[in-house]
Order: structure tokens, then C-alpha cells, then sequence
């Protein structure tokens, strides 16, 4: 019984979950973030290229 009354009251795994859930939340913000500023960064080096070839 006193095992199972320590098992219930430990919340270390939950505790590494929620920071686990957090850091991968975190993740998938940085690659969206990164894709979204990568495609502007593409754009605007394609527009700059076309400027020159153009002269």
C-alpha cells in the first residue's frame, strides 16, 4: 500500500512530459517561423537576381 501511495504522489514523469510538450512545441514555432522567413528570403534573392540579369 505505501508503494502505491508513493507512486501516485510522484509526479517527476509528468513533470518531464510537460517540459517534453513544451520543447516540442517550441520546435514545430522555430521551423514554421524558419520555412515562412526562408520563402521570403528566396523571393526577395530571386527579385534581386532578375534586377541584374535584367541590366
Amino acid at each position: 500500500m505505501k508503494l502505491i501511495s508513493k507512486f501516485v504522489r510522484n509526479e517527476s514523469g509528468a513533470t518531464a512530459i510537460e517540459y517534453g510538450l513544451i520543447a516540442g512545441l517550441i520546435a514545430v514555432v522555430i521551423i514554421g517561423a524558419l520555412q515562412f522567413t526562408g520563402t521570403k528570403i528566396s523571393a526577395q534573392f530571386n527579385n534581386i537576381a532578375n534586377h541584374l540579369n535584367t541590366q
